[in-house]
C-alpha cells in the first residue's frame, strides 16, 4: 500500500473531527430549522411562499457577509500565527449563534440570529479548508477531503436522530415541539464545540507569511496582489468561475431543499427523514469518489458531478409526491459530498501552500457568492411566480453554465 492511500494520521483524523462537529449544525440548516422557522412565520400569518423567499434572503445576506470578510481574513489568517485564533473566533460565532436559537423569539428576530450563526460556521470553514496542505500532504488530499465530507455527513446523524426522536416524541414525554426543537439546538451546539476539541488543540499552522508591523494593512495589500496572481493563473481562474456557477446550485439545493419540499405538500416527517436518509447514503459515496480519484482525474469526476447535480434539477421541476422527494435525497447523497470534497482538494492542490487562507478567501467569495446568488434568485422568483418550482428551473441553468467553463479550463 502506497502511502497516499495509508491509515490516516492522528492530525488528520482531527481535523476531520471538525467536519463531523459543523455538519450537525450544516443539517438543521437543510432540515430542522427551515421547518421551525416556517412554522413559526405561519403563526405570525406569513404565506409559504413568502417565507420561503425570506429564508432565502436570509441565507443569502450571511453568504454575502462571509464573501465580502473572506479575502481580507484569509490574507490575515496566512500570517503566522493567526490562524487558528480567526478559526476559533468564528467557531464560537457559529456555536452560540445555534444555542441562540433555543431562545423562543419572533420570525424576525429568529432569521437575524441565524444569520449570525451561519455567518460563524462559514468564516470557520475557511481557515478550516485552509488547514488541508497543514495537516497532510498534495498526494493524499482527494482522500482526505474525501473522509472529512463522509464521516461529517454520518457522525452528524448522531445529535441529528437525537434531536429528531426529541422533536417526533415531544407530545408523549409532556414537552411542546418548540421547546423540544430548542432543546435541540442546544444539543447541537455542544457536539459541535466538543468535536472540534481535537483540533483545536492540536493543530500547528506549517505554511504562512512572516508577521509584518501593520499585519491587517499589510493584509489588503496582499488581496490585491494574489487578486492579480489568480488572474494570471488560467487553471485557477476559471475553476474559480466555474466552481461559481456549478456550486450554486449545490449551495442552492442544500439550504432550500426543505422549504421546497413544504411548498411542493411534502409533510414535515417525510421531509426530515429523507434529508437523515440523505446523510447515510452520501457517506460511503463521499468515500467511494476519494479512492476513484487515485483512478480516474478528478477533473472528470467532478464533471460527473455536475452532470448528476443538473438532471436532479430537472427531476425536481415535477416533483409533488413524497417518495419522488426520498429518490431525490438519495440522488442528491450520491453526488453531495463528492462535488464538494473534491472541488476542496483540487483547489489546494493547485494554490501556492503558503497563501492557502489567502486563496480560500477568494475560494469562499466565489462559493458564497454564487450561493448569495442561488439563494436570491430562486427567492426572488418564488415571490414573483408564486411557485417555487420556477425557482429550481433557474437553478438548473446555473449547472449547465458552470460545466461548460470548467470543461474549458481543462483544454
Amino acid at each position: 500500500m502506497n502511502k497516499s492511500e495509508g491509515k490516516l494520521t492522528k492530525l488528520e483524523k482531527y481535523w476531520i473531527l471538525y467536519d463531523v462537529g459543523n455538519s450537525a449544525f450544516i443539517l438543521l440548516i437543510s432540515t430542522i430549522i427551515p421547518i421551525y422557522f416556517k412554522n413559526i412565520a405561519s403563526l405570525d400569518g406569513v404565506t409559504p411562499a413568502n417565507s420561503t423567499a425570506y429564508w432565502g434572503y436570509a441565507m443569502s445576506v450571511s453568504t454575502l457577509i462571509v464573501a465580502i470578510l473572506g479575502p481580507v481574513l484569509g490574507a490575515l489568517a496566512d500570517t503566522k500565527g493567526y490562524k487558528k485564533p480567526l478559526f476559533t473566533l468564528f467557531l464560537m460565532l457559529g456555536v452560540l449563534g445555534c444555542a441562540s436559537l433555543s431562545i423562543p423569539l419572533p420570525w424576525i428576530i429568529f432569521l437575524i440570529l441565524f444569520v449570525f450563526a451561519r455567518v460563524g460556521i462559514s468564516g470557520s470553514l475557511i481557515f478550516y479548508d485552509a488547514m488541508l496542505p497543514d495537516v497532510t500532504t498534495d498526494d493524499r488530499m482527494d482522500l482526505l477531503s474525501s473522509h472529512g465530507y463522509a464521516w461529517g455527513y454520518i457522525g452528524s446523524c448522531i445529535p441529528f436522530t437525537a434531536s429528531l426522536l426529541l422533536i417526533l416524541s415531544a407530545g408523549k414525554i409532556g414537552i411542546t415541539s418548540s421547546f423540544a426543537t430548542g432543546i435541540a439546538f442546544i444539543i447541537n451546539s455542544l457536539w459541535w464545540l466538543l468535536i472540534s476539541v481535537p483540533l483545536l488543540r492540536n493543530y500547528k499552522q506549517l505554511n504562512y507569511v512572516e508577521v509584518e508591523k501593520n499585519p491587517v494593512i499589510t493584509a489588503f495589500k496582499r488581496i490585491g496582489e494574489t487578486f492579480r496572481d489568480v488572474k494570471k493563473h488560467k487553471e485557477i481562474f476559471v475553476f474559480l468561475l466555474a466552481f461559481f456557477f456549478y456550486i450554486d446550485g449545490v449551495h442552492t439545493i442544500i439550504g432550500m431543499a426543505t422549504s421546497y419540499g413544504k411548498d411542493v405538500g411534502i409533510s414535515d416527517n417525510n421531509l426530515l427523514l429523507a434529508l437523515l436518509l440523505t446523510q447515510v447514503v452520501a457517506f460511503p459515496f463521499a468515500i467511494i469518489f476519494g479512492r476513484l480519484s487515485k483512478k480516474y482525474k478528478t477533473t472528470n469526476l467532478i464533471s460527473v458531478c455536475i452532470l448528476g447535480y443538473f438532471l436532479i434539477t430537472l427531476f425536481a421541476l415535477q416533483l409533488d409526491k413524497a417518495w419522488e422527494f426520498w429518490f431525490l435525497a438519495v440522488c442528491v447523497a450520491v453526488f453531495q459530498g463528492a462535488i464538494q470534497a473534491l472541488s476542496r482538494s483540487y483547489f489546494a492542490k493547485i494554490i501556492p501552500k503558503e497563501k492557502s487562507s489567502e486563496y480560500f478567501g477568494f475560494y469562499d467569495i466565489f462559493g458564497k457568492g454564487a450561493s448569495f446568488t442561488g439563494t436570491m434568485l430562486m427567492g426572488i422568483t418564488t415571490q414573483i411566480t408564486g411557485n417555487s418550482k420556477f425557482g429550481v428551473l433557474v437553478i438548473s441553468f446555473m449547472f449547465i453554465i458552470g460545466y461548460i467553463i470548467f470543461k474549458k479550463q481543462q483544454k
